[in-house]
């Protein structure tokens, strides 16, 4: 058995080249091989939002404070709450944060494939950030 001491862990900047405006990551776990699972809390200020991305074996993403959004390559802006459990396919292009006047946290849960979390890609522009968010999702 092994415990993670809250606070024993650093938080961090969510790069620039990976996130647009202000985003904190606080590293939760990352299990030991042979197992490929980790998981971080990961907090957006308002606006904030990750770049486009995909991750080899899907993502699950549980929203735990504030109002945000997320969406699929070729789906509607979609709002997600506290509680709200969030799944990604594999490889499933797509983008997540937080709302454009509120906060939004969510622990972010992936594995691993070949050493690799996570495919990074473009930045989500303003034009895409501020088209209307799918009302038949509240």
């Amino acid at each position: 058995m092994e415990i993670k001491r809250a606070g024993s862990q650093a938080s961090g900047s969510g790069p620039a080249e990976w996130f647009t405006g202000t985003v904190r990551i606080d590293p939760l776990f990352t299990a030991p091989d042979p197992a490929m699972v980790a998981g971080a809390l990961v907090t957006f200020e308002p606006g904030a939002r990750t770049a486009w991305h995909t991750h080899p074996l899907g993502q699950t993403l549980i929203v735990m404070s504030g109002c945000g959004r997320a969406q699929r390559l070729g789906g509607p802006i979609e709002e997600i709450r506290p509680g709200d459990v969030v799944w990604f396919a594999p490889g499933e292009k797509h983008w997540h944060g937080a709302g454009p006047a509120t906060a939004m946290s969510h622990i972010a849960i992936q594995e691993k494939l070949e050493g690799k979390y996570v495919e990074w890609m473009e930045h989500v522009s303003e034009e895409q950030y501020g088209e209307a968010v799918d009302e038949g999702t509240r």
